[in-house]
């Protein structure tokens, strides 16, 4: 089942690396470069993370623990480089991070199948908003907090997710119906935790954490939506009781 699983994930990839085509054609050769820069440290990350999950779970609980602590530093950095201003706003949101981060790692030890089926759809849902917003957006969702989410994007990205939910089934505890259900969930926090992010980044004035990871703009700019969406994952085994 696991190969077939990585079939469907090299399609999707397939998929994106021609969705990123068309898109950098029009592109200056400089952004194009930043684009396919970022398309492949992310297939290296989905892979790290894929075969974290379906080898040993243990080493994806190793990875959300430093996931998570990577983040708390790059929180920490940007309120360090504002001379530890606005003190207000820096706690309520480390209180918010530790509370996702908390789910977060309780996801990380949920069942094998289970963490695999949430961690595909979120990342489908990443991906593809991310591609059909630059194929086919044109409404901005929130201008001043993230000026790249489109509305085109968002849709696109929610339903070829919670499509996918359905083609992954296989991998989940419950019924076809709660697989939907937690994958509507995962897309919604998923897309909260990605907001929440810009919007911390926005209230220090940068545009990225840090530069850890190339093309991105730091751990929490490539990990937000897991982080967020995982804690639902966790939270939604006692909601649905799976």
């Amino acid at each position: 089942m696991i190969q077939t699983i990585y079939l469907i994930i090299l399609t999707y990839f397939l998929l994106g690396g021609l969705g990123f085509y068309i898109i950098n054609r029009k592109k200056t050769p400089k952004v194009a470069r930043e684009s396919y820069t970022k398309f492949i440290a992310y297939f290296f990350i989905i892979h790290i993370l894929f075969f974290g999950i379906t080898v040993n779970p243990a080493i994806f609980r190793i990875l959300a623990i430093l996931i998570s602590g990577v983040g708390l530093f790059e929180l920490f950095q940007l309120f360090r480089r504002n001379n530890y201003k606005p003190i207000g706003f820096f706690a309520g949101s480390i209180i918010v991070f530790t509370l996702l981060s908390t789910g977060f790692i309780f996801f990380s030890k949920l069942q094998k199948e289970f963490i695999l089926f949430s961690f595909l759809v979120l990342s489908i849902f990443d991906s593809f908003s991310q591609i059909t917003g630059q194929l086919w957006g044109r409404k901005k969702l929130v201008p001043k907090i993230s000026p790249n989410k489109t509305v085109g994007g968002l849709v696109g990205g929610t339903l070829v997710a919670l499509a996918s939910s359905q083609l992954l089934h296989s991998l989940f505890p419950g019924t076809a119906l709660k697989a939907l259900l937690v994958a509507t969930g995962i897309v919604f926090f998923a897309f909260a935790g990605d907001l929440a992010a810009s919007f911390y980044k926005r209230k220090f004035n940068v545009k990225n954490y840090s530069h850890l990871i190339p093309g991105h703009g730091g751990f929490l700019d490539r990990f937000d939506s897991l982080i967020a969406g995982g804690a639902w994952v966790a939270l939604s085994t006692y909601l649905l009781s799976l």
